[in-house]
């Protein structure tokens, strides 16, 4: 059960949520207003980049729906995330170059990790392990500013901009994804030693994911990228990790009492189902990060 919050901090967090929604808010119809850019011919790498900040945003969409119902959207901000994430999810499919709505979800994303974050430190205990167990997870909208980095990336790439951030291209992107999946694997972990890893395959999202991370991360660096066919090899596990991860959830939500005919509680109470895409949405843009690193160090 959630701890309340001090009287005289709940109309702060309002108002401060009621602002982020009227941020994802204004800058839909903002975009809705403007003339759309004439978009370009993104390359495979760039259509990699838009597809997983789809899948990204798609994971972030629902998993919030779940998570802010759960929690009868107290605080009105708890809709930011959800229509911000829609809107990303649609100009991602379509790989719309459009600045606004990924800049939004970055905005949004972080003002709900700051959410997030006092939603912990509040509880009895301030930061232990109990709060982070059943408290907001900070990897939910951390996920939301990554699909929002990944759409903003994706325009210069098809551009065929050598650098991003200050840095070639390539190996930015390979830091991002390597980033990324540290993070995802952090909070599987997290939740799967909340589970005791009673099964063994909770051991895969903490150890495929991470192995493949560091050989992102060493791509990152100047000289050589590293073993290339290593690396792409675990991110394609990684990529299927996340449609084996959404079996076993749903073997998991099957598990509880009533099953799926019990599913409008059971969708609550058991393993999130939309979480483990999350890995293959990232896989998906560490591939893309590897083989625009490939082709940059080619004389």
């Amino acid at each position: 059960m959630n701890a309340a919050a001090p009287a005289h901090a709940r109309p702060a967090a309002r108002a401060l949520g009621a602002a982020a929604l009227g941020l994802a808010l204004g800058a839909l119809l903002l975009q809705r207003r403007r003339p759309a850019p004439p978009p370009l011919a993104p390359d495979r790498t760039a259509h990699r980049l838009y597809q997983a900040a789809a899948l990204l945003a798609a994971s972030v969409l629902s998993d919030s729906a779940l998570e802010h119902y759960r929690g009868g959207f107290e605080n009105p901000g708890m809709f930011a995330p959800l229509a911000s994430a829609a809107v990303v999810l649609g100009c991602a499919l379509r790989a719309k170059p459009a600045s606004a709505p990924y800049a939004t979800a970055c905005a949004v994303g972080t003002a709900g990790l700051g959410f997030h974050a006092y939603n912990v430190l509040r509880r009895p205990g301030g930061l232990s392990w109990a709060n982070l167990f059943y408290a907001a997870p900070l990897g939910a909208p951390a996920a939301l500013t990554l699909a929002g980095v990944l759409g903003l990336a994706a325009r210069p790439v098809a551009a065929g901009a050598p650098s991003l951030a200050g840095l070639p291209s390539g190996r930015a992107l390979c830091g991002l994804a390597a980033f990324g999946l540290t993070g995802t694997s952090a909070e599987a972990a997290l939740l799967h030693f909340r589970g005791a890893f009673q099964h063994p395959a909770m051991w895969l999202p903490v150890s495929v994911p991470p192995a493949a991370a560091v050989l992102l991360a060493s791509a990152a660096l100047p000289g050589r990228p590293g073993p290339r066919r290593l690396t792409d090899a675990l991110l394609k596990a990684c990529t299927w990790l996340g449609a084996l991860g959404m079996v076993f959830h749903a073997r998991g939500i099957a598990r509880q009492m009533g099953g799926w005919r019990n599913w409008s509680q059971n969708l609550l109470a058991g393993p999130p189902l939309p979480a483990p895409p999350s890995f293959s949405a990232l896989a998906l843009a560490g591939r893309a990060a590897l083989a625009l690193r490939t082709v940059q160090e080619r004389p």
